[in-house]
């Protein structure tokens, strides 16, 4: 069999095991959803990916409720707000995570692809591939399976998405698929989490500094992302 093949066999297997753990998990909380992940594929193979923003801690709390020594990985992109890695140390502490792993993009990448730092402006489907896409597959690369925070509530292509997908050769959960943002606050308010620094600013939803802006009245969480552009993901969701 050749490895194309072998990858193609490898990600029918997975996209059906993922659609039998949606339906067994599409109405169990986030906690059970991340329990069953647990069991399924083990600590040493399973990672969340979170961008410790405005409503990161959420889900955070959750997992390590469940185990804080899951990994988890940020990451760096070079373009983030102080206040988000002064944030993201905050929650380590708070949390007590044991396993969080800063991925920064691949030097030669930018020196090549980015000199003048410049390319989220003239293309910034290019900048998020060499920033968040590729970083994310390299972390990922020995781990089966991963959790992220996408919200069904959150709108546009996140609207439909399951409990349990798959993800080429990993599965991917979401245990917030089915929360609502009363959900989200209630984790916050139980816990005393401590808010994101910006949301305060007006901030609903932070990602890098140059393609985040504050929210109008109005508007749904991710309005504020890439404002004026007909792009709504980094690609980490739809590469």
């Amino acid at each position: 069999m050749s490895i194309v093949a072998e990858r193609a066999f490898e990600e029918t297997a997975v996209s059906e095991k993922a659609k039998s753990l949606d339906d067994v998990l599409r109405n169990a909380s986030p906690s059970e959803v991340i329990e069953s992940a647990l069991r399924i594929v083990g600590r040493e193979h399973l990672a969340l990916v979170s961008s410790f923003g405005t409503e990161s801690a959420a889900l955070l709390k959750v997992m390590a409720d469940v185990d804080p020594a899951i990994p988890v990985i940020f990451l760096d992109t070079g373009w983030l707000f102080e206040e988000t890695l002064a944030y993201r140390d905050t929650l380590i502490a708070r949390l007590g995570l044991r396993d969080v792993r800063s991925i920064k993009p691949q030097e030669d990448a930018l020196k090549r692809e980015d000199p003048d730092r410049e390319l989220w402006f003239s293309d910034p489907d290019a900048c998020c591939r060499i920033r968040k896409v590729e970083p994310l597959k390299r972390a990922l690369a020995p781990f089966d399976a991963w959790i992220n925070g996408r919200k069904r509530f959150q709108g546009g292509s996140r609207t439909e998405i399951p409990v349990v997908e798959g993800d080429g050769i990993r599965l991917k959960f979401n245990p917030f698929a089915n929360i609502s943002r009363a959900g989200i606050e209630a984790i916050y308010a139980q816990a005393q989490l401590p808010p994101h620094p910006l949301v305060t600013s007006g901030f609903l939803s932070v990602g890098c500094m140059p393609c985040s802006s504050r929210a109008q009245p109005g508007e749904d969480a991710r309005d504020g992302r890439w404002r004026g552009r007909s792009k709504n993901e980094c690609g980490i969701h739809t590469a």
